[in-house]
């Protein structure tokens, strides 16, 4: 769209008589005219004045035809200038205005900038195969990876203890990269002083711990989690976002963990309660119209909404327990619970060597293949060396 904006009392021209004016009053909207960004605020720029400014507004109606009249830029809309001063000639044409251009982020909350986001460009894939687990993660489209994952095992100094977790970032990479360097850390601070035992307490007040002093960075963006404490015989898993864990029992997907997202009815009515909404953009649900997940550690912005406290569940470990799948939404967006099970199995079950870092690489290319074009970490965890 192109406009020509209306200036009263300008020294440029005068009731009686009319001069040309240098294009250079008319800026088309577009980032190739006038120096100018298209954003709403180089737009606010243009159109607002001082009270000392001959900038007085936009007036839309057609102006009368005239032989030497006004030069009009090319467009649907247009205004006249008017003017009382006595005409000029002449004038010097107006300095260029330099106006910043901000990269925007969800909403209109800046990004974090990639540089301070985390790995550098070439870090496109990450494969780890350690002690009783593998993890594969795969960039995507995204200037940078965003997702993260820890694992420490011989947790405490105890071989059949360990402590594993991936994480995937929004807005950047630095919640992913804080939840993946203290979350552990936070969980078994909070279980040692726990005096009641309350393991599931515990873990909530790790994750709460975490995102507390994550938000006093200051720094844009959160992070969805999934975490899997294995300790005194059980397994403790908790989200808090949309990754996900899933066990083999026997051959079958069992999700252990239930996605936090703002078109689930009850995290919306908690939402709403808040004083918060919920809108589908495009076919997804969106807090306030921006973040598609109802819980993570940061988002700042949305912090009355968007709650840290995890969901849990704890299990006893079995023999039927075979493995379990921790993953980011770019592979569940794409891949079943039960197709991950029956794909990753082959690889991980009555075999003599596990390969599990082969299956998580499938499971990674499988999502690809489908069209994901999110980040995809995926991480294999052998359950049999913990009983």
């Amino acid at each position: 769209m192109s406009c020509t904006v209306a200036i009263s009392n300008s020294p440029v021209f005068s009731p009686t008589s009319t001069h040309r004016v240098s294009s250079s009053l008319f800026c088309k909207v577009s980032a190739s005219s006038c120096g100018a960004s298209s954003s709403p605020e180089s737009l606010k720029n243009t159109s607002s004045s001082s009270p000392s400014s001959p900038l007085r507004g936009l007036r839309l109606q057609k102006p009368p035809p005239s032989p030497s009249g006004l030069i009009r830029a090319s467009g649907d809309c247009s205004a006249s200038l008017d003017v009382t001063s006595p005409s000029v000639s002449k004038r010097k044409r107006p300095a260029r205005l330099d106006i910043p251009i901000v990269s925007m982020g969800f909403a209109n909350i800046p990004a974090t900038p990639s540089a301070a986001a985390g790995p550098r460009k070439d870090w496109d894939v990450v494969e780890v195969e350690g002690d009783g687990y593998g993890v594969y993660c795969k960039k995507g489209r995204r200037e940078a990876m965003e997702d993260r994952f820890s694992a420490v095992v011989n947790l405490q100094g105890d071989s059949k203890q360990a402590c594993f977790g991936v994480f995937d970032g929004h807005g950047g990479a630095k919640a992913a990269e804080f939840a993946a360097e203290n979350l552990q850390k936070n969980i078994i601070d909070e279980i040692e002083k726990s005096k009641d035992g309350q393991i599931d307490d515990a873990v909530k007040n790790g994750y709460l711990r975490t995102d507390s002093e994550f938000l006093k960075e200051d720094v844009w963006g959160g992070s969805c989690s999934v975490t899997a404490l294995i300790r005194n015989g059980n397994l403790v898993v908790s989200n808090a976002g949309d990754c996900r864990a899933v066990v083999s029992r026997g051959g079958i997907a069992e999700a252990l963990t239930s996605d936090h997202r703002p078109s689930r009815q009850d995290e919306r009515d908690r939402i709403e309660a808040l004083g918060g909404y919920v809108d589908c953009k495009h076919g997804v649900w969106r807090i306030h119209g921006s973040l598609a997940v109802s819980r993570g550690i940061g988002d700042q912005y949305l912090k009355q909404w968007v709650v840290a406290e995890p969901e849990t569940r704890i299990l006893g470990l079995e023999p039927d327990l075979e493995f379990l799948i921790l993953a980011s939404d770019g592979l569940w967006d794409k891949v079943t619970n039960q197709e991950a099970i029956d794909i990753a199995r082959p690889l991980c079950i009555s075999i003599e060597k596990p390969q599990m870092l082969s299956a998580c690489k499938r499971l990674v290319d499988l999502s690809i293949s489908r069209g994901s074009v999110d980040d995809v970490s995926v991480m294999l965890i052998q359950l049999a060396q913990f009983y």
